[in-house]
């Protein structure tokens, strides 16, 4: 650091040294933007100001706010007094907050609903706008026609940008194609693209034209793409011939082709076909039509417009269902959660395979904000660029990219004072990541996010309107309760488990809400989600998710944080820990990127911790070594003293940061960590391959 710097922290130390921790940050972080302290000096500013102080140590605090948050305005509006009152009305009064989260977001109907709510069938079936229609698609293009809808940029290209009047004329011009092409209304459509202007085109026009999407990832193996198409009864997909990811050519076209017969409406990406098309596929120049407008089909509410896929390892994936009603629950999360408001530029690097992708769309147009894409890896200086060039103002963010980004220090050299907020979701933080990621902007606050595509978006979330803490969450969704529930047992009276409300245990989430998912295609949806669910007094029925996670009580409130899924959980020694905690400890030795915790099960003993590691480069074992079975000499000796040296040191770690009864039993040096599309670690995979090798 440099000496000025080092200089103006200690000169910041020196004037608020008198005031509370809170106070102390909130003075320090304001003088020290107004100098221009850099991200270094700033992560070492925090650490002194809370030096002492019991954890959690939150990196923002509402008195940071420049302007009043949405949420502020809603709570005033209806006469609340604090945050807290304003969520307990949102689940205490589900009619009334559905009801203006409607007016709020300004959400088109054709024709208006008998009801807000209709429960007569139980929470588990409720019907939200009975006897309403509308197409979603005509809320996304209610801003000024002349304002940016979306802000596009190939490496090394320059920003191309989309008016909101444009954005509508190119998904009119699909919608019109589709329909002249022959597809009805109900057809599902499949989508098998990167991020795009033109697959956000692509995806509202299918959804005008009465059809629906089937999201498939643009990293599918020909085999996940047939399942997807098959499940789906996919009429068409469309598709790029190829596409540069990471300076590679990809050949989309062909994995398509590899994939079975379903026809292709292939778009040339360098404005000429580079493929032969088969009889059955159409060229996009062919389908696509002048006509700039469509007047989007109309629809009840529970009509399909995306079938998403849950991130199966075993068996066909979860095929889910998203109504003309969903995009609202994106929208309100956008809303209230990551404050999004007109004007805005959202970027969250994403496809339309995953939720995110979708969630995007919905939550920035409803929300008259503008999509930013960068139609590459987010990896390195070019994104930075883009997201300085382009004004990004709120950044969605998978944990596992910002350690890359802490590691190599790409995005240091660029100018994120715009960023209002940051956004993670996709698996669990960990603190010094989202604390580095946060001092890139001048410590802006982190909405760590979490839900599910059968949610259509998160139960579990944070707000600016709350002190924020990094990997942590401070607030329930708006608008969806959830409770923690342990020690589930069966009653000699019912089948159905009873079970007692904690503060660490299993999430099950309390119905209704929109957004939650009312039908699977390929599942029985109430047995997935509701048969044999927990009695708990107060409530008339629970929904399962399946998440862990465990509520602690602060002096500014209680935070929530993940514990991974609630099949990662493991048993040690009688004490039952997520993966996730394990490997929240785990990744903070120096030469670790990131770990897979997983329990291997010994006959009828305990379960025997096993570490998957993906390290620096000094550590280039290829294969799993059990320190405790197998001879140190089958393995050069450098190798092996690594390897002993590094478990050692994670050992010590788990001893003094979780129990002393915990170790690990073999450690296994990897290349990579094996992952879902949406950048999931598959453990059960893990655990597959442990077993496969013993």
């Amino acid at each position: 650091m440099a000496e000025n710097q080092t200089d103006a922290i200690a000169a910041l130390n020196e004037m608020f040294v008198s005031e509370s921790a809170a106070n102390r940050w909130v003075g320090r972080l304001t003088a020290a933007r107004e100098q221009s302290l850099n991200p270094a000096g700033l992560r070492q500013l925090h650490t002194e100001c809370f030096a002492g102080e019991p954890e959690p140590h939150p990196i923002w605090y509402p008195e940071l706010l420049s302007t009043t948050s949405n949420c502020d305005r809603w709570r005033e509006a209806i006469g609340l007094n604090s945050y807290d009152e304003f969520y307990q009305w949102t689940i205490s009064d589900r009619e009334s907050f559905w009801r203006q989260s409607v007016e709020r977001l300004g959400i088109q109907f054709d024709r208006p609903a008998t009801a807000t709510l209709d429960e007569s069938r139980g929470p588990a079936h409720a019907a939200w706008f009975p006897d309403s229609r509308l197409n979603i698609t005509n809320s996304c293009f209610q801003a000024d026609p002349d304002s940016l809808a979306i802000i596009c940029q190939q490496p090394d290209g320059p920003l191309r940008t989309w008016t909101v009047k444009e954005l509508q004329q190119n998904a009119s011009r699909v919608a019109n194609g589709l329909v002249d092409a022959g597809f009805k209304i109900g057809d599902a459509i499949g989508v098998f693209m990167p991020m795009t202007d033109w697959s956000v085109a692509i995806y509202l026009g299918v959804v005008m034209a009465g059809c629906h999407v089937v999201s498939i990832a643009d990293s599918f193996a020909p085999p996940e793409i047939e399942t997807r198409l098959r499940i789906a009864n996919a009429k068409a997909v469309f598709t790029y011939d190829f596409q540069i990811r990471s300076g590679k050519k990809l050949p989309l076209f062909r994995r398509l082709v590899e994939a079975g017969d379903v026809p292709a409406i292939v778009i040339a990406q360098n404005g000429t076909l580079e493929v032969d098309l088969r009889k059955q596929d159409i060229d996009w120049d062919e389908l696509i039509v002048d006509r700039n407008e469509f007047e989007p089909v109309s629809a009840c509410p529970q009509e399909t417009i995306n079938v998403l896929f849950s991130s199966g390892t075993t068996g066909d994936p979860k095929a889910i269902p998203w109504n003309q009603l969903t995009p609202i629950k994106c929208a309100i999360d956008g809303y209230c959660h990551q404050n999004i408001v007109a004007g805005d530029v959202c970027a969250w690097p994403t496809n339309l395979g995953w939720m995110m992708g979708p969630w995007l769309i919905f939550a920035s147009l409803i929300n008259r904000a503008t999509i930013a894409i960068y139609e590459d890896a987010p990896m390195g200086p070019g994104f930075g660029q883009f997201v300085q060039d382009a004004g990004v103002t709120m950044l969605g963010v998978v944990p596992t990219i910002v350690k890359a980004w802490q590691s190599t220090a790409c995005m240091e050299p660029f100018d994120w004072s715009g960023i209002k907020v940051f956004s993670s979701t996709g698996e669990s933080s960990q603190v010094a990541p989202m604390k580095y990621l946060s001092s890139l902007a001048g410590f802006k606050p982190i909405i760590e996010y979490c839900g599910g595509t059968e949610i259509g978006g998160g139960y579990v979330s944070s707000v600016v309107d709350k002190p924020n803490v990094p990997a942590a969450f401070n607030t329930a969704a708006v608008g969806l309760e959830f409770v923690l529930i342990s020690e589930m047992n069966d009653t000699e009276t019912d089948s159905q488990p009873t079970s007692k409300q904690a503060n660490e245990g299993e999430i099950f989430l309390v119905p209704p809400s929109i957004g939650l998912s009312n039908r699977l295609i390929n599942r029985d949806h109430f047995e997935t989600y509701y048969a044999n669910t927990p009695v708990l007094s107060g409530y008339s029925q629970l929904r399962r998710h399946g998440d862990y996670f465990r509520e602690l009580k602060t002096g500014f409130g209680s935070v929530f944080v993940a514990g991974g899924r609630i099949d990662d959980t493991m048993n040690l020694g009688g004490i039952k820990i997520s993966s996730a905690e394990i490997e929240r400890v785990l990744n903070q030795c120096e030469r670790v990127i990131e770990t897979a915790a997983v329990a291997e099960a010994r006959g009828d003993g305990p379960d025997q911790l096993v570490v998957f590691a993906v390290c620096e480069p000094t550590v280039s074992l290829e294969r799993s070594i059990d320190t405790k079975t197998e001879p140190v000499g089958e393995t050069p000796p450098e190798i092996a003293a690594e390897i002993e040296s590094l478990q050692r040191e994670m050992n010590t770690r788990l001893k003094q940061e979780l129990n002393p009864l915990f170790r690990i039993s073999r450690l296994a040096i990897v290349d990579q960590l094996p992952r879902t599309a949406s950048g999931k670690v598959m453990r059960r995979m893990l655990r597959s391959s442990n077993e496969c090798s013993d």
